[in-house]
């Protein structure tokens, strides 16, 4: 899923870990992602915490995609920030789950996001053969 995922790439976020039902995502606050207050634009913390919580709904290898999601900014991001995005499985029952994705800078706790997803059709890879395969 990452090797596909431009847009986290190109927002310069590193994909620290995953694993099922979690992930961790770091990304630096450049000079583009700064608004007219001097300060870390909030889509972009949505799009950091957003972007841990699709890897972490879709470390299951099902196809999942986000049927909702809010975010309560806590503190601003700067300039220079690295803000840490770690997503974390609330519940997951049938084809649906809530994931919490908290958003830490150095300082603070700056974002607090939950997401509830849903499964669809299909997997992001094909298992590896073993040998009884």
């Amino acid at each position: 899923m990452w090797a596909g995922d431009a847009t986290s790439q190109g927002l310069g976020m590193e994909l620290v870990e995953v694993a099922p039902g979690r992930a961790r995502l770091r990304m630096t606050v450049r000079a583009d992602m700064v608004n007219g207050h001097a300060i870390g634009h909030g889509g972009l913390t949505f799009t950091l915490a957003d972007s841990a919580f699709a890897f972490a709904c879709n470390s299951y290898n099902r196809s999942t995609v986000a049927a909702g999601a809010e975010i309560s900014f806590l503190a601003p991001t700067r300039l220079g920030d690295v803000l840490v995005a770690d997503a974390v499985e609330r519940s997951r029952e049938g084809r649906d789950g809530v994931y919490d994705v908290t958003v830490r800078s150095a300082d603070a706790v700056v974002a607090q996001f939950v997401g509830r997803s849903k499964e669809i059709r299909g997997t992001l890879f094909s298992p590896e053969p073993t040998e009884e395969d």
